[in-house]
């Protein structure tokens, strides 16, 4: 059985070698990399991308009954939305450890809203997949994020 992984083990560098090579050879430590950097580019891009459309008319994601209840216009909910993923995509490169359990819960959001529009099922289940990305980050940020 493979030995837990220690915060140290992860980190420090055999003597001699820099802290930072360590850290470059360290394959979870790459991992944590690809999520910090797409954590906080994805997020910022479609939350730009709701005041834009250029890569799709994000009002269509909102389901009509949560539409309905909203107290301003669905297309301008939908750029308090696009605020709100800019500001999370800054806080996972704030503080990722953070950020990551918010994106997280922000795409739970997503979801619950997207099971209420026939049709999008799918586009809920790859935000799922997503959300356990941002939770993974949270987790690796614990590892990797200098206190």
């Amino acid at each position: 059985m493979a030995e837990p992984l220690r915060r140290e083990s992860l980190i420090e560098a055999p003597a001699g070698e820099p802290r930072l090579a360590a850290r470059a050879r360290n394959r979870a430590y790459r991992a944590y990399l690809i999520l910090y950097a797409g954590f906080i580019a994805l997020p910022f891009l479609a939350g730009a991308d709701k005041f834009f459309h250029v890569l799709v008319n994000w009002d269509q994601y909102l389901a009509p009954s949560v539409g309905r209840l909203l107290p301003v216009a669905p297309h301008t909910f939908m750029l308090v939305v696009g605020v709100i993923e800019m500001v999370a995509a800054i806080l996972v490169a704030v503080k990722p450890r953070f950020g990551g359990y918010v994106v997280a819960a922000w795409l739970w959001a997503i979801i619950v809203n997207l099971l209420l529009i026939p049709g999008y099922y799918d586009v809920a289940l790859r935000d799922l997949g997503l959300s356990l990305g941002g939770v993974a980050l949270a987790m690796l940020a614990e590892q990797f994020e200098e206190r």
